[in-house]
């Protein structure tokens, strides 16, 4: 069992003992003091570890977020930031957030830097779909009113708009593109039976309210459960307003756009089929 022994502390924490720092002699086998063997020492205190990044001295301050969990390190750099940012610094100095900020903003560069090119994918995909541009045009214009929903719901319930919240828009676009899509076919449906312009908007929109509303009902029901949980919370919050606001926007804009896009009029619907 080996034994271990340090002096007290009270002997160790004074660099003025070092004069009484005895050294191994090999010579006359037995400790000697350093001061016989040492003409003089001078003391100057160093940094002990010098941390860089690219090549310059960085100084970092770490911070855990609420031990409790009720709170996001989002939220609470939300907080802190604008009274961090006031402090004045000397010159030479620059502040930089790290962290999961940090890790965030890599992410969402990386995202963004590849999501065009799925959008346009996407909108080429609906074209094909109903080999229409007006109606692929109709379709895309339905996403945007999901901001409506997403920012009441992130400012009612206090929620940051961070990655997760991101990747639940994105999501949340494809299921507002698949509520539109489900319109205008309808739309195409009732026109393939031998009904005018006007009455097969009506009828397919009334037909259609049905399906659209309980699918997005059974989705926001389905994110319930996502709530309480902080690192999921702004994904949920994000698909159950956005989708909850916008499946009611779509059932009115959608048939609003294609009467505009295709110009159709009830007085000139009504007098076609009259004669």
């Amino acid at each position: 069992m080996p034994i271990v022994a340090r002096l007290p502390e009270s002997e160790r924490v004074d660099v003025n003992t070092i004069e009484g720092m005895k050294i191994w002699s090999p010579v006359i086998q037995q400790y000697i003091p350093l001061q016989q063997v040492a003409l003089g020492y001078n003391i100057e205190w160093e940094d002990p570890l010098i941390v860089r990044e690219n090549r310059k001295r960085v100084l970092t301050v770490f911070a855990d977020p609420d031990p409790l969990g009720e709170q996001t390190a989002a939220t609470i750099q939300g907080r802190i930031q604008p009274v961090v940012e006031q402090i004045r610094l000397p010159p030479g100095y620059a502040l930089e957030w790290g962290g999961e900020y940090e890790s965030s903003g890599d992410a969402q560069a990386s995202l963004f830097s590849t999501m065009p090119m799925g959008y346009l994918f996407m909108f080429l995909v609906t074209i094909l779909l109903f080999n229409s541009v007006k109606d692929a045009i109709i379709v895309w214009l339905t996403v945007p009113m999901a901001i409506i929903g997403v920012t009441v719901g992130l400012l009612v319930l206090d929620t940051p708009f961070g990655f997760m919240a991101l990747l639940g828009f994105l999501s949340l676009s494809g299921m507002l593109i698949k509520n539109g899509i489900v319109l205008i076919d309808q739309i195409n449906i009732e026109l393939s039976s031998g009904k005018s312009r006007y009455d097969a908007i009506i009828d397919a929109s009334v037909s259609r309210v049905r399906p659209v509303c309980m699918a997005a009902i059974t989705t926001i029901l389905g994110m319930l459960p996502l709530l309480p949980d902080v690192f999921f919370r702004p994904m949920a919050v994000t698909i159950m307003f956005g989708l909850g606001f916008a499946t009611v926007l779509t059932l009115l804009v959608v048939p609003v756009l294609y009467r505009i896009f295709y110009g159709v009029h009830y007085h000139a619907e009504v007098e076609t089929s009259a004669a």
